[in-house]
Parts: structure tokens; C-alpha cells; sequence
């Protein structure tokens, strides 16, 4: 069942902008950070999910697996032509 909305388009800066309702944006699986790619055609615009959401570094943090992903970066001491 498809959702409609009335809206009305506002000025955000130099920009104009229409809120996506909670309800369509759950109907298209639209969360905040969701990068999204915008065109037009002969009938108006329209707006496709593109890609994931940008995680912020605390979730990027909070999905780190040191075992995955090598441990420890930094070795402990000296290497090579480091020593002064």
C-alpha cells in the first residue's frame, strides 16, 4: 500500500527542502544519515536510496573486532632506521 503525503517546500540557507514524514520514510527504509540520490523526469523529482548510512565513529568503534581486524596497529617499540 503506497503512502502520500502533502508537503510544502521551504528555504533552508540558499536551498529549498521538504521534510520526509516519519510514516514514508519507514515505508522506504529512510533513516537520518541515509545518503540518498536525487534526479528529475518529465513528472517532478524523485529520490532513491543510495547506499548505507554513514556510521559515526562511536558506531564505528563499538563494531571494531581486534581480532578481525589485526589488533594493535602500532608496534610496541623502535623499527628500523626509527631509532635516533
Amino acid at each position: 500500500m503506497s503512502k502520500t503525503a502533502t508537503l510544502t517546500v521551504q528555504q533552508w540557507g540558499n536551498s529549498l527542502a521538504v521534510r520526509i514524514p516519519a510514516a514514508i520514510a519507514r515505508k522506504v527504509h529512510f533513516v537520518a544519515g541515509q545518503p540518498v540520490e536525487v534526479t528529475t523526469d518529465d513528472f517532478g523529482v524523485v529520490v532513491h536510496r543510495k547506499g548505507s548510512p554513514k556510521l559515526t565513529l562511536e558506531q564505528r568503534l563499538a563494531a571494531f573486532d581486534p581480532e578481525k581486524h589485526g589488533g594493535e596497529a602500532m608496534a610496541s617499540g623502535r623499527i628500523g632506521a626509527e631509532a635516533f
